[in-house]
C-alpha cells in the first residue's frame, strides 16, 4: 500500500518539473558570421606649414631703391628680378653720366634677383626712394623645394606615423595633396604632450607659412582580417576588455574575449582568437546576456 502511494506521488509530481523547465525564459537573438576583409581607419592629425630653407636677400652696396617688383607672398622664380637699386654716385651725376659716355647708362645700377624658386615670405624693403646700407636685408625668399608639414602627433598615436609613411594634406580650399612622413623631431609640446613630425609634399606647392592643414594617415596595414558587424562587440565600461556572445549549440552563449582591431560604423576588425566562417556570433539582442546565457534564435544576418 505505500509503495502504491509513493509511485502516486511520484507519477503526479513529474509532469510539473517538466512544465517548470519549459518555462525557463531564453533571449530572442538574431546572429551572424565572420568574413574576411579589411577597414581603411585614418587618423585624423593637425600640421602648419613652414619652409626649411629661406634666401635672406641683401643689399650688395649703398644705394636707393628705384624699383620693387614683388609684393609679400608673391611666388619668384630662380632669376627673377626682385630689386633695382641705384647708387648714389649715379643719382649724383644724373643724365650727365649719359651725357658724357652712353657706355655709362648701366653703372651704379644693380638688379637684384631670386637666388632660388620660392615665396616672399618677408618684404623688409618696400619704399622706392630709400636709401640702404651695404648688407641692409631687403626681403626673405622661402625656397618652394623645402616646405614641409610640421604634424603635431599626440603621443599615444606614434606609431601610425613612422618615416616613410605616406599621408594626404587636406588643405583649407578642400584640395588633396600627397606627401610622405620624413623627419620626427626630438622634442615634445609639454603643454599639448604632442610630438612634431615632418611631412614633405610629392608634388611643388606653393604655400604661406604658418597655414594649417590637416593631415590624415591610414592606421591600418592593409592585411585581410575577420570582420564582422560592430553591434557584435561588447565592451567593459572601462573599454579595456572586449568579448562577444558565441553560441555553443542552438539554445547556450557563451562570452569570448576578443582582441578588436580597426572599425568604422558598420564594421569592426577581429584580430583574435580565431573564428570559423561556420561559428555564430550573436549580432542582435547579446547586450546584457550573461556567460552561458539561454537564447532563442529568431533570425540570421547576412549582410557582409
Amino acid at each position: 500500500m505505500a509503495a502504491g502511494a509513493v509511485f502516486l506521488l511520484y507519477a503526479c509530481g513529474s509532469p510539473k518539473k517538466e512544465e517548470e523547465s519549459e518555462l525557463v525564459p531564453k533571449t530572442n537573438v538574431q546572429i551572424t558570421h565572420v568574413h574576411k576583409g579589411s577597414i581603411h581607419d585614418e587618423l585624423e592629425l593637425f600640421a602648419s606649414t613652414l619652409y626649411l630653407k629661406r634666401n635672406v636677400i641683401n643689399a650688395p652696396f649703398p644705394a636707393f631703391i628705384t624699383h620693387v617688383n614683388i609684393r609679400l607672398g608673391d611666388k619668384v622664380k630662380e632669376g627673377d628680378i626682385l630689386y633695382t637699386l641705384e647708387s648714389k654716385e649715379k643719382r649724383a651725376l644724373g643724365n650727365d653720366l649719359n651725357q658724357l659716355d652712353t657706355s655709362l647708362t648701366s653703372f651704379g645700377v644693380i638688379e637684384v634677383k631670386a637666388q632660388a624658386s620660392g615665396v616672399v615670405s618677408t618684404l623688409d624693403k618696400q619704399q622706392i626712394g630709400d636709401y640702404v646700407l651695404e648688407g641692409t636685408q631687403l626681403c626673405t625668399i622661402s625656397e618652394s623645394n623645402d616646405l614641409a608639414f610640421q604634424v603635431n602627433v599626440p603621443f599615444e598615436f606614434r606609431k601610425f606615423v613612422n618615416r616613410g609613411k605616406h599621408c594626404r594634406i587636406i588643405l583649407p580650399d578642400n584640395s588633396i595633396h600627397s606627401a610622405i612622413i620624413s623627419t620626427p623631431l626630438s622634442s615634445m609640446n609639454i603643454t599639448a604632450q604632442t610630438q612634431s613630425v615632418l611631412a614633405k609634399s610629392v608634388e611643388p606647392l606653393f604655400l604661406p607659412e604658418n597655414l594649417i592643414v590637416t593631415v590624415m594617415v591610414d592606421k591600418g596595414n592593409g592585411e585581410t582580417q575577420q570582420i564582422i558587424p560592430i553591434t557584435c562587440v561588447q565592451s567593459d565600461e572601462r573599454m579595456q576588455h572586449f568579448w562577444v556572445m558565441k553560441l555553443l549549440n542552438d539554445s547556450t552563449a557563451v562570452q569570448v574575449a576578443v582582441r578588436t582591431g580597426n572599425k568604422n560604423h558598420q564594421e569592426i576588425e577581429i584580430l583574435q582568437p580565431h573564428f570559423d566562417s561556420t561559428d555564430r556570433i550573436i549580432v542582435n539582442g547579446s547586450y546584457g546576456l550573461a556567460d552561458t546565457a539561454l537564447v532563442q534564435i529568431v533570425g540570421e544576418d547576412h549582410g557582409e
